[in-house]
């Protein structure tokens, strides 16, 4: 018999800000939707949220982003130390498979299951960090439903993430 896994809960405070608007390419692809269905239970929204972090809660999303291997190059060393201080070993990742199509490529990623909560607002969600990105202090945020309609968001509100 398999023993009981503890998952410890990390919280991640942030703000809504815009991104680029390219995230959908990528979120509508059939492969990606597949996988996505088996972490969020259906189809995810083809979008991301994005939400930039203050230094205190980067310290986690850093120690996020290394437990999923992505490296974060240019990045406060002060940070990069106390990320790695963070014990991640009951925190489940998704990994993401990525794929070739039409000679294109489309990279991996890593999803944690989350809630993402506005006021008094909650909803489950995955945050998602693709093996690709120019993001170091921006977590973007994957959900079934259009979060900024849904929750109501303006860029600037400010949100949180509990991984669980």
């Amino acid at each position: 018999m398999r023993g009981v896994r503890t998952r410890t809960a990390m919280r991640i405070t942030g703000v809504v800000s815009s991104g680029l608007g390219r995230a959908h390419i990528f979120m509508a692809q059939e492969h990606y939707q597949e996988q996505f269905k088996a972490i969020l239970g259906n189809s995810a929204w083809p979008g991301t949220l994005n939400v930039k972090l203050s230094k205190e809660d980067l310290v986690q999303y850093v120690a996020l982003r290394n437990h999923s291997g992505v490296d974060t190059l240019d990045i406060d060393p002060e940070i990069k130390q106390k990320a790695a201080e963070i014990d991640l070993t009951n925190i489940e990742s998704n990994r993401i498979r990525g794929f070739l199509r039409e000679g294109r490529s489309f990279g991996g990623a890593t999803a944690f299951h989350s809630t993402f909560t506005h006021q008094e607002k909650s909803i489950p969600c995955a945050i998602l960090i693709p093996d690709l990105t120019r993001h170091t202090d921006v977590v973007e945020v994957i959900a079934t439903e259009f979060l900024r309609e849904n929750m109501g968001l303006n860029d600037g509100d400010i949100v949180s993430l509990k991984i669980d």
